[in-house]
């Protein structure tokens, strides 16, 4: 009997690329656009595997899916996926971690960028008229200065390296590592505190935990430079957004670039997208045409692997 996948996200145009892969199992595709209506729910109830992005997998869907095997993450985060319950129910859980690790760094340095060279307030000031730097003075040579890069992964690993060729010195605060690997003699491992004391710029590349949840809250950006510029590609609920607005406005710190937030998207009225000092991008950090066929390429051949009985290459659970 052929199996069934549902292709549970909308977003992408079309499911070509998944459809190809899996014809390989001469799969049944189903494509739906969410799991959270009671038709879609009935749908993911047959499902032999499940395809997902942001969409939630919680332990109620899981202990209807009796004939899943495998639920895939086409991306990285796993916050919205209840990874106990499907390991409970003997379901594999995937991600595809490092699909898109050139451009979430680049996104998270052209971010440091545009704020070291003032590039928002330059472009406004030539299309008032205005001709000279005085809209952006004072601004100071970018080498030399630290940038605090939290998470040291495969994506802030990326982000070091590039603030490395630019000149910057690089700070690395990571609970998990006792010390930093070879190839990354140019950087610092400091604890929090030192980290957010010294740093000009703080990148988040960290997953959500609840031991990140809010990493960054009115304490730590009390602990940070005046001048300090925030960059988040991570994962939105890493900042309490509230005290992050308090912070910009009050001068706290100079400003942050947010390409991810708590609630997505956000609604048009939210005070975070009417503050000059704060950037928001749509959650595209992650995109380019490259990425995107990366990511649904492996998501599917995860599920393939499985469903053919093989373990799959990048697993977020153990399966006995």
């Amino acid at each position: 009997m052929a199996p069934t996948v549902v292709i549970a996200y909308p977003g992408f145009g079309d499911i070509r690329i998944e459809e190809e892969i899996l014809s390989t199992i001469d799969a049944n595709v189903s494509h739906l656009g969410n799991t959270d209506t009671p038709a879609s729910r009935e749908v993911v109830a047959q499902a032999d595997a499940l395809m997902v992005t942001l969409q939630p997998v919680p332990a109620e869907l899981i202990a209807t899916m009796e004939r899943c095997r495998i639920v895939s993450r086409v991306g990285t985060g796993l916050d919205a996926i209840d990874i106990d319950a499907a390991t409970k129910h003997g379901v594999w859980v995937t991600y595809v971690p490092d699909y898109a690790v050139d451009e979430v760094s680049t996104h998270a340095i052209a971010s440091l960028l545009a704020h070291a060279r003032g590039f928002p307030r330059l472009l406004e000031s030539t299309r008032r008229g205005e001709w000279g730097n005085k809209v952006v003075a004072p601004i100071h040579r970018l080498q030399g200065q630290t940038l605090g890069v939290v998470g040291y992964g495969r994506i802030g690993r990326a982000v070091g390296v590039k603030a490395h060729g630019l000149g910057l010195e690089v700070n690395v605060h990571d609970p998990f590592l006792a010390s930093l690997p070879p190839d990354s003699s140019y950087a610092r491992l400091v604890d929090w505190e030192t980290l957010l004391l010294t740093s000009d710029y703080v990148s988040l590349h960290v997953p959500l935990t609840d031991g990140t949840h809010h990493i960054i809250n009115a304490e730590s950006l009390s602990q940070m430079k005046s001048t300090a510029f925030l960059i988040n590609t991570a994962r939105g609920a890493l900042i309490d957004e509230d005290a992050l607005l308090k912070a910009v406005r009050s001068g706290q710190i100079a400003g942050a670039a947010l390409d991810v937030l708590s609630a997505e998207p956000p609604p048009v009225d939210h005070p975070l997208l009417h503050e000059d000092r704060i950037w928001i991008t749509p959650h595209s950090a992650w995109y380019s045409e490259e990425s995107m066929e990366d990511m649904r390429t492996r998501g599917a051949e995860e599920v393939v692997r499985v469903l053919q009985g093989q373990n799959p290459r990048n697993p977020v659970n153990q399966i006995n």
